[in-house]
């Protein structure tokens, strides 16, 4: 086929506001630091370690501490090992990616976005020798959104994890997942790949009491061996490094009024985020709620817990684990905590954290170097085969199915369909009656008008017509197109967004990474297709 990849502002899967921000549209200057090539780097790393490094070590000892904690009854290989110890040196810097706690992975573009985080790395370190640079996954243990996690699709079908759930999701329990475990295993079936991908659901989920390690160990077991640091900020010490900026939220709301002002030089887009006047939870094992301000008392919402500003304030020197930074507060969160230069995410994500720069500015935190991550449309040899056969392009594929099929119908008819040419031929005609017509009566050049319209429209009808009656005769080759379309882009969605990465490591095994990772350049923006054998 023609080519392997497509540029995101092609692809049609991407948001106004995405394509402008890669083309670097200069009405969105603002509201980024630097935009993501690996010269501005330089900048970006000077920037950070003068702002990070400001405070003396202290926050990389809490980092490096919390780490080490979480990764105590965890087999971690020795590049892991050597990043999480390298997080105490001045000159180590963090590219994150994060994620949600999805059932084993949930969707594919969680490979692709550690991927992109990790070739990152790599290439930061041959341009910039003297840094050390460490891919961080930031687990969202926090969110308490279940129904959004507790499944994943497998060849179509839709694996559900049916449990009752309140509070963060990190801290939910794993029991009830060796029955869920029973029904997968019925449908991957046997074979060395198979039994690899029960081996490893049930390590990490029947063998860890908890959500958020059975993630870790996951994550880990795909992406250890690259050296991938797994957090969970979901952390008593790391929040106490994050006070100040908790206690500014509270009393002052700071949030809130700089992002509006933000939002309002959006106002051409979709607002992916609007903040709340404090945007923060107050966490329990079951319970993460909102945090109101009503008439001078902090209130938790839909729950009789409410302080004053005193006790409010009281128990976060004491407690700093009991408040949960929000979508608004959790990107500050983690520029506090970690020598963070980058953030990789989705288009939605991005778009959220171009409303948050304001608000960075005027708390004195660094803002991170934005980065879309890798996007990849994965095909067989077979898949690809058969696209050759059919003469269609990764383009053509990209299409919109009706789009597709009516161009495609055009191109396989023996005769041109559209009727454009005869409409041209009818307009010319009509133009010696409207010359007519102007030197005459108005009601006269009124029916032709009429007249003209009214042909015309016979004929774009006749077009229709036409075009329907060759798809009918051209059924066949037209089902052999919709049937590859609608195998790689599932639900008439992209496959990165729809399909579980086990569906492919069955058919590919362990050679599924390190194909993903030699193939995606996280600094191209263009959405790779990758045939695999």
């Amino acid at each position: 086929m023609p080519t392997d990849c497509i540029s995101y502002q092609n692809s049609g899967y991407f948001s106004a506001l995405m394509n402008d921000y890669l083309d670097q549209k200069p009405d969105l200057d603002t509201l980024y630091n630097h935009f993501p090539t690996l010269e501005n780097f330089e900048k970006q790393i000077a920037e950070k370690q003068l702002n990070f490094n400001a405070d003396g070590d202290g926050k990389r000892q809490t980092l490096v501490a919390a780490l080490e904690k979480q990764y105590s009854n965890l087999e971690t290989s020795a590049l892991t090992h050597q990043n999480i110890a390298a997080l105490a040196a001045a000159n180590t810097f963090t590219v994150t990616t994060g994620h949600q706690l999805n059932l084993f992975s949930g969707p594919l573009y969680f490979l692709y976005k550690i991927i992109s985080t990790i070739n990152l790395t790599t290439e930061l370190k041959k341009k910039y020798p003297a840094s050390n640079f460490v891919p961080v996954y930031w687990m969202a243990t926090e969110d308490h959104d279940f129904e959004e996690i507790n499944y994943f699709n497998f060849k179509g079908k839709k694996f559900r994890w049916n449990k009752e759930s309140s509070g963060p999701v990190g801290r939910l329990s794993t029991e009830g997942l060796d029955d869920f475990l029973a029904i997968f295993a019925l449908e991957i079936g046997a074979g060395t790949n198979a039994n690899a991908i029960k081996k490893l659901f049930e390590d990490s989920y029947l063998q860890h009491d908890t959500l958020a390690d059975a993630t870790r160990y996951l994550a880990n077991s795909l992406f250890g061996a690259y050296g991938l640091v797994i957090l969970d900020a979901d952390n008593a010490d790391l929040k106490r490094t994050f006070i100040p900026y908790i206690k500014e939220e509270l009393l002052h709301q700071s949030s809130y009024k700089a992002v509006m002002k933000t939002a309002e030089k959006l106002k051409d887009y979709t607002i992916q985020v609007n903040p709340r006047e404090i945007n923060l939870f107050y966490i329990e094992d079951t319970i993460r709620e909102r945090i109101i301000l009503e008439n001078g008392i902090y209130k938790v919402n839909h729950t009789k817990i409410t302080f004053t500003t005193t006790e409010i304030l009281a128990l976060l020197e004491n407690h700093p684990e009991k408040f949960s930074p929000n979508v608004i507060m959790r990107p500050l969160y983690q520029e506090v905590i970690l020598p963070n230069l980058c953030y990789i995410g989705g288009g939605g994500e991005i778009a959220y954290w171009l409303e948050l720069k304001s608000f960075f500015e005027k708390v004195n935190v660094t803002f991170p170097i934005l980065l879309l991550r890798n996007s990849a449309l994965l095909a067989t040899e077979k898949q690809a085969k058969k696209a050759d056969k059919l003469h269609l392009s990764w383009n053509d594929l990209f299409a919109k199915q009706t789009d597709l099929v009516n161009r495609k119908t055009k191109e396989l008819s023996e005769f041109p369909i559209d009727l454009i040419h005869l409409k041209e031929q009818l307009r010319k005609q009509f133009e010696s009656l409207h010359a007519i017509s102007n030197q005459t009566d108005k009601s006269f050049a009124g029916a032709v008008k009429a007249q003209e319209t009214k042909q015309i429209k016979g004929l774009e009808n006749l077009e229709k017509r036409l075009l329907k009656a060759q798809k009918r005769k051209l059924n066949d080759v037209l089902e052999r197109i919709t049937d590859l379309q609608n195998e790689l882009f599932p639900n008439t969605s992209l496959q990165e967004r729809q399909a579980n990465f086990s569906e492919f490591y069955i058919e590919n095994g362990p050679a599924l990474i390190p194909e993903l990772i030699k193939q995606l350049h996280p600094l191209e923006s263009n959405f790779k297709i990758i045939t695999l054998p």
